[in-house]
């Protein structure tokens, strides 16, 4: 429409239609749009597009007339304002409204309807108007004036579709959107705006100095005073600041106050490590401790802190005093004890009383002599010993060390590389072989390394074996990818995990506490577990202490000792009898296969699976039963619990009220993998070691999640594990009820009235829940029913009718009355722990359905009845 058209006004923009009224073409779309027949919605929207005279200024007329009306749900004016767009982009020449004139009469329109309509409209309007293009000074007026009326979030969407964050405050919009936890809104802001980001970060990291009030922030803005303020305490913020610091790289000097965070965190980790688990010797925990406090009054002050409430002020002062803590900086009675001991002059003597106490022959002893371990720190070395390292036909242990990071941004680097043969240790210095990258050295170890690894004749072993040779990967360029070369590797985490061990001690007792991973493997195979007080020392100082050389070679001698005991009884752990396959070529492996981190050990309850050692080799991953599969789930993904239960995985749930580090300890406690989300995933992944921990998209619904962690640890369903766990408790134990005794159970429990209103009542049961029907077959045409015994008399406690002798109360009212009458249900199923009642229905086939992909093809033994089905299933 050109402006000098009678029908339209060009000084205001408004349009007088001589086509479809706009606003008759609204109430048909309303009417439409209230039957939810989107099909001839769309059809009625786009033929009254073509009838209208100008389009562009017919959407605004049905905005304006809808102004004030934001209801809930999906918005009828943005789906309009969608529609519109689409049938623009079809046209096949441009609309008359992009005259110059009259589109900056709609853009101006536009905009005073941007300020008074919900989100959902910003985006289609700035399309369909070409808002960017407009005038920046009147779109940043709009802006302003949606902030000033507290619609920040409004304002920053805005903003950042318009392309205006140049122009605008970054502090001004980020405030109040960081005050209401909407962080991914303000990153969405500074995307692609370097300068920007720079000055957020700076902007969050002045939030996290010590001392700060974020509540005095918060009282600027009242809107916003009532949201929580937990998430943007400093201890929490730091990680937020540290996490885009690095997504954004930054420079860590731009962040000093969230790395002074980090660093207590990992001080107070290392405190546990010393005085808790006593697993870090008095000498590398100071020598940890030094390099994260530095010269920080700040972190001085909490060392103090922490060093109290780990012992009394006699240990705090002692190691104050080995740390040359400031006096000023101590806590009074802590003060007191330092200048006694410095008088006294028993540095020395208070050092050695810090060691640990444990007996040495209380953990495992290297069983070759001291000149049979050998550190290899040049080429020459290197060819010295190459035909014993590449010897065909062997078993060879190895393993990697590498100096701990406690920083963002830090990346281990592989220290020593321990290779062990039958009677020696190899220990190849990695930071000197290494340079320079295209030295004789480098040469030789890159070629002797990849040599040892895809040789199919010699059989290596290792405890999480792909994790190492891909941090050596990423610290020497020419063996990138090296993890995928290996051929005749064993990882004997995977056979940790396949393991079953009788009379192994639990975690509560003083030989078991604190013990994972390999430490563990060795202590429940050869009886004494491995030393780690070393583990965690500074592995890239020169020259290397007595106590780490030897720490090194048994890490990778106790290897092929373990090794050697289950090959010699694989019976007393489960394992088939035909291990020696693990000492064979496999030339059937393929370079590269990705296995996943496999079977967890099973529970004493769960059948024994023989499982041979060399079956876990690399690139011939096991299955894992569903049945004997572990799990922890922490309070984020209680649906993933309920649904692995479904399927018969033995998963236990965190509470709402527990914090995310219980579930590190159950998984200690009870063998089990964790699966968490977010944040606390790299902390709990510390604490139980690699291929232990996942991380689960929370985006993801239940039954994707679970097919995903399936997948991801190779489980093996079948249609017989359906079911087998109690959703509700996770209890695998059921009793099979008759229909009459299930019958004389609510009668005398008084959930079943009287033969007069009965009928009503069944009608009534089946309209709130209406029970599956009768039995049907599973997919392939097989039913499952879980073995279990009958419910007796005997089972039942005389005084209370509907409660087990164990204490367990049935739950009856979960049984609708019409359910007793449905034609061919002849029994019930009843948890014995929690007393959730279930019965035969649809669900099996609806489960099935929905996990078909992740069960078992090949049916299993078929059996007269179906597996039991829920009475509240969550599907």
């Amino acid at each position: 429409m050109d402006p000098g058209d009678p029908t339209g006004d060009p000084a205001t923009g408004e349009r007088r239609c001589t086509g479809q009224d706009p606003l008759l073409l609204l109430q048909a779309l309303q009417t439409l749009w209230s039957t939810r027949e989107r099909q001839q919605l769309q059809e009625e929207a786009w033929r009254g597009f073509a009838a209208l005279d100008d389009p562009l200024a017919g959407l605004l007329d049905m905005l304006e007339s809808c102004r004030g009306r934001r209801g809930e749900g999906p918005s009828l004016e943005a789906w309009i304002s969608r529609q519109l767009q689409c049938w623009l982009q079809a046209q096949p020449c441009p609309s008359p409204a992009q005259h110059s004139l009259r589109l900056k009469q709609l853009q101006a329109r536009a905009i005073r309807v941007l300020t008074e309509s919900p989100p959902s409209l910003v985006a289609p309007l700035t399309s369909i108007f070409q808002l960017q293009d407009a005038d920046r000074s009147c779109l940043l007026v709009h802006v302003h004036r949606l902030h000033q009326e507290g619609r920040f979030r409004e304002a920053v969407m805005l903003g950042t579709t318009l392309k205006l964050q140049p122009e605008l405050d970054v502090e001004k919009m980020s405030v109040p959107l960081l005050l209401q936890d909407k962080v991914a809104l303000v990153e969405r802001y500074v995307a692609g705006f370097p300068d920007l980001q720079r000055r957020l970060l700076a902007l969050m990291d002045s939030w996290c100095q010590p001392g700060f009030d974020i509540k005095d922030v918060a009282r600027q803005y009242p809107e916003v005073t009532s949201f929580s303020l937990e998430k943007l305490s400093p201890k929490v913020l730091s990680r937020q600041v540290l996490r885009l610091q690095e997504r954004y790289g930054v420079a860590p000097a731009l962040c000093p106050n969230a790395a002074m965070w980090q660093r207590l965190a990992a001080l107070q980790h290392l405190c546990h490590k010393r005085f808790v688990e006593k697993s870090l010797s008095q000498e590398n925990w100071a020598d940890h401790v030094q390099g994260l406090v530095g010269q920080s009054p700040w972190l001085q002050e909490q060392l103090s802190q922490l060093l109290v409430s780990h012992g009394d002020p006699v240990t705090a002062a002692r190691c104050a005093m080995g740390l040359s803590l400031p006096e000023e900086r101590l806590p009074a009675a802590v003060a007191v004890e330092l200048r006694q001991l410095s008088l006294q002059g028993r540095a020395a003597e208070a050092d050695s009383r810090l060691e640990v106490k444990d007996v040495k022959d209380r953990y495992y002893q290297l069983p070759i002599p001291r000149e049979n371990i050998h550190l290899l720190a040049s080429w020459e070395d290197l060819t010295r010993y190459e035909g014993t390292l590449l010897q065909p036909h062997q078993v060879v242990g190895v393993d990697l060390e590498w100096t701990p990071v406690f920083v963002a941004g830090g990346r281990p680097r592989p220290s020593l590389l321990q290779v062990a043969v039958e009677g020696r240790v190899f220990l190849l210095d990695v930071l000197a072989l290494s340079q320079p990258p295209t030295g004789q050295g480098a040469q030789a170890f890159s070629r002797l390394v990849a040599q040892l690894l895809s040789d199919p004749s010699i059989t290596k072993l290792g405890y999480g074996m792909v994790g190492d040779l891909q941090k050596l990967g990423a610290s020497c360029p020419a063996l990138a990818h090296v993890e995928k070369q290996i051929l005749g590797g064993v990882d004997l985490l995977l056979v940790h995990r396949q393991m079953r061990v009788a009379n192994m001690p639990t975690s509560g007792t003083d030989r078991a506490k604190g013990l994972r991973g390999l430490s563990l493997l060795v202590q429940q195979v050869l009886g004494t577990a491995l030393d780690k007080t070393q583990q965690l020392s500074n592995w890239d100082r020169r020259p290397l202490c007595e106590e780490q050389l030897i720490y090194a070679a048994a890490d990778a001698y106790c290897l092929l000792e373990v090794h050697q005991a289950l090959c010699r009884e694989p019976a007393r752990f489960h394992l088939s009898e035909d291990l020696a396959g693990s000492r064979r070529p496999r030339h059937t492996e393929r370079p590269g296969a990705q296995k996943p981190p496999g079977l967890q050990k099973a529970s004493a309850s769960a059948a024994p699976r023989q499982v041979p050692v060399a079956a876990v080799a690399e690139g011939a991953a096991p299955q894992v039963p569903a049945r004997a599969f572990r799990v922890v789930c922490d309070n984020m993904l209680q649906g993933l619990a309920r649904s692995l239960r479904c399927l018969g995985v033995d998963a236990r749930m965190l509470g709402n009220g527990d914090d995310h580090r219980r579930a590190a300890e159950v998984a200690r406690q009870e063998g089990r993998i964790i699966l968490t989300s977010g944040q606390p995933f790299h902390k709990l992944r510390a604490q139980v070691g690699a291929g232990r921990c996942l991380s689960v998209d929370c985006s993801l619904k239940a039954q994707q999640q679970a097919k995903a962690v399936l997948k991801h640890f190779n489980v093996r369903v079948t249609h017989a594990d359906i079911f087998s766990r109690c959703q509700a408790c996770n209890c695998d134990q059921y009793l099979k009820v008759s229909r009459d005794m299930m019958k004389q159970l609510m009668w005398l429990s008084g959930h079943q009235e009287g033969p007069r209103s009965s009928g009503d009542k069944a009608t009534q049961s089946q309209e709130v829940q209406e029970p599956g029907p009768a039995p049907e077959a599973a997919p392939g045409g097989c039913t499952y029913d879980r073995p279990c015994r009958w419910l007796q008399a005997a089972d039942l406690r005389a005084e209370t009718p509907d409660m087990l002798t164990n204490g367990t109360r049935l739950q009856l009212a979960g049984v609708p009355v019409g359910v007793l009458r449905t034609p061919g249900l002849q029994h019930f199923y009843c948890c014995t722990r929690c007393g959730k009642v279930f019965w035969d229905g649809s669900h099996l086939d609806r489960v099935a359905t929905h996990f078909r992909d992740v069960l078992e093809s090949a049916p299993s033994p078929c059996e007269p009845s179906p597996a039991p089905s829920p009475a509240s299933s969550p599907f």
